[in-house]
């Protein structure tokens, strides 16, 4: 009779201990489990924290020999895509050449020569300019846009010809820059382009482009210029400006360069920065290359595009 009782309660104590003896080990498998779990976390989100911090290999610089042998032949290259390559400006003489690139800032070259034959036709001499009522000389070339901060250069340096230059235009970049609104790249205009005297003109486009071929990374024009006339002959810096301007208008435009479309892409290390797709590129072309007007008037005679159409006559007052 003792011994049955005894079975049973032998039975129900073993479970009792199985059950106090795994509890245990449960959690500790569970607290390990997880504890390895946020380990891992903890590695992978380091390591992605760590990924964008790896560059890819910096390109070889290019040496001042290979640099400049590849700006010579951009220039060869650009030399034969626009041989026709010329000054827009409409100008018959010094005097108007001076004026039209003081005119030329701020605005395109078309709207100064569409402005500057019924300016010319009253004025053609410094003498005469000097002479005109700023309201009048306002009026003329109002087109051009600032015309009152404009006006006030002609008047200036229309005098100091008459005054201190017997009414000519000076042939030294030193005398230039000493009238009122001529800086360097007007100086190197005029000198270039009417007096034959190599020179630089470093406008947006020019600048642009410069830093695009690699040639400088200046952003103040006289530094640009520096960085440029110091990698090609002298011979070369006027219609060198010529080209690159030509180039900066037609292809290798600010916001959308037709790099699909660009001649020279294989030597600009800034190839892509523009649409590469040969057919969109195409679309993008300015000028003769796209089939529209140039900018002046008068183009020379080997210009193989269509003259600037002339300013429309001003409404008359009613």
């Amino acid at each position: 009779m003792n011994d049955t009782p005894e079975k049973p309660t032998a039975a129900k104590k073993a479970p009792a201990k199985r059950t106090t003896t795994k509890a245990p080990a449960k959690k500790t498998a569970a607290k390990a489990v997880a504890k390895k779990t946020t380990a891992t976390k903890t590695t992978a989100k380091a390591a992605a924290e760590k990924a964008p911090a790896k560059k890819a290999p910096a390109r070889k610089p290019e040496s001042r020999t290979a640099l400049v042998r590849r700006a010579r032949r951009i220039n060869r290259e650009l030399a034969e895509l626009y041989p026709y390559a010329h000054p827009e400006l409409d100008f018959t003489n010094s005097f108007e050449l001076l004026v039209a690139t003081v005119l030329s800032a701020q605005t395109t070259d078309m709207r100064v020569n569409q402005t500057t034959p019924r300016l010319f036709a009253v004025a053609p001499t410094p003498e005469d300019m000097a002479a005109l009522p700023p309201e009048e000389l306002e009026e003329l070339i109002r087109p051009t846009g600032f015309f009152r901060a404009k006006t006030k250069s002609l008047l200036g340096l229309s005098a100091a010809l008459r005054d201190r230059f017997g009414g000519e235009v000076p042939g030294r970049l030193e005398d230039l820059v000493t009238l009122p609104g001529v800086g360097r790249k007007t100086a190197n205009v005029v000198l270039g382009n009417a007096f034959g005297v190599p020179g630089i003109t470093v406008d947006t486009h020019f600048g642009r482009l410069a830093r695009r071929f690699g040639w400088t990374t200046q952003e103040d024009a006289d530094k640009v210029e520096a960085d440029v006339a110091a990698i090609f002959p002298k011979s070369e810096w006027t219609m060198l400006s010529h080209r690159v301007v030509f180039h900066g208008r037609r292809v290798c435009h600010s916001r959308k360069p037709a790099c699909g479309a660009c001649p020279i892409a294989p030597l600009c290390p800034s190839y892509g920065e523009g649409e590469t797709d040969p057919e969109k590129a195409r679309k993008l072309l300015k000028y003769e290359l796209g089939g529209q007007p140039g900018q002046r008037l008068k183009p020379p005679a080997d210009y193989p595009g269509q003259p600037a159409p002339p300013m429309a006559p001003p409404a008359a007052a009613s």
